[in-house]
């Protein structure tokens, strides 16, 4: 472990490193700070840069590294294909206090992939080769990459592992579903095991999709022999899971929260998520994407997840955490997270 993630700044006797997975307009700097109060990862990636070729840095994804206290490195990602391009992009963001520059090579929205980025680009190896050997020249420390298993079958994986190696790049994240498989489809967790055997231990890899929980997570990371494990949806609906996992790794009961732990998480993220110039009904309509992952895994759920998608303005909404998570009692009941 220490030869894999000496380059990465973690403690060599951490036996399953975490990182919260990068998630467009959920991954800024309030949901990050909200996490890191409640057991942070070992690493952050940002939500993707968009580069083109009239790209700027966006400010407010700018803002999660320039502006964030919580001492966990963190990861820019970028999003893009133009050699020139993204070259730019990266020289600006070397100015900035980052851990290193992310490509993403998995994004599975269709009007993304459509434009041969993210997931896209998993069709054509020819084009990753070039950009990772541009981009390895102009990134003067950590390169990583996060991707899919491949675009809609496994026909390029190996040969794009090749790649990873030849171009040194320091950690892979992989998602283990291909781009036409979205997040539906049955994880193929053997594919990490394939990566490890394959990039030989000199790149990290960490397992990425359907962790549920804590437990379950760490069960497959021995399983299948990776490196640590990305989390994300998981993380919104349950902010702990990195503390649960750090317990897990240490020989520890994992830590329990209650739904008044809950009820102090939903409102703190309001706050920390919401914006001066917003109005109060779509800070509600931004904040119900967090709510939808968050009611899956209350008891009566599906009274919860009906009365918050009517909610218009503050209050309606607040009476709502109010009611199903504090009142009769309920805030010492435990979070039956696994």
């Amino acid at each position: 472990m220490l030869r894999e993630f000496s380059g990465l700044g973690l403690d060599p006797e951490n036996r399953c490193p975490s990182a919260l997975a990068p998630m467009q307009d959920v991954t800024g700097l309030g949901f990050m700070r909200t996490i890191a109060r409640r057991g942070p990862p070992d690493f952050f990636f940002t939500e993707f840069f968009r580069v083109h070729p009239h790209s700027k840095l966006d400010e407010e994804i700018l803002e999660s590294i320039t502006q964030n206290p919580t001492e966990v490195p963190v990861f820019a990602q970028l999003i893009g294909e133009n050699l020139e391009d993204m070259g730019r992009t990266v020289e600006e963001l070397q100015k900035y206090p980052i851990a290193g520059i992310d490509l993403n090579f998995g994004c599975p929205a269709p009007r993304v992939y459509k434009k041969n980025v993210g997931g896209g680009l998993l069709r054509t190896p020819k084009k990753i080769d070039c950009l990772l050997a541009h981009l390895r020249q102009k990134v003067k420390g950590n390169l990583t990459v996060k991707m899919r298993i491949g675009f809609e079958d496994d026909r390029h994986f190996y040969e794009i592992l090749d790649l990873l190696a030849i171009h040194r790049i320091n950690l892979l994240s992989l998602h283990v579903r291909t781009v036409k498989g979205g997040y539906n489809t049955a994880p193929q967790y053997q594919y990490v095991t394939e990566a490890q055997k394959k990039l030989k231990n000199t790149c990290p890899v960490l397992l990425n999709g359907s962790i549920s929980n804590a437990l379950e997570g760490f069960r497959i990371h021995k399983k299948f022999k990776s490196s640590g494990i990305m989390i994300g949806r998981a993380a919104i609906a349950n902010p702990w899971i990195f503390r649960q996992l750090r317990d897990i790794r240490n020989g520890l009961t994992p830590f329990s929260p209650t739904l008044g732990d809950l009820h102090e998480y939903l409102m703190e993220l309001f706050e920390e998520i919401k914006k001066p110039e917003m109005k109060e009904e779509k800070m509600v309509a931004r904040i119900k994407k967090f709510l939808n992952f968050v009611g899956l895994s209350l008891k009566g759920k599906e009274l919860f997840l009906n009365e918050m998608r009517r909610a218009v303005f503050k209050d309606e909404l607040f009476s709502i955490f109010s009611r199903h998570l504090l009142n009769n009692g309920n805030s010492e009941q435990a979070i039956p997270y696994a």
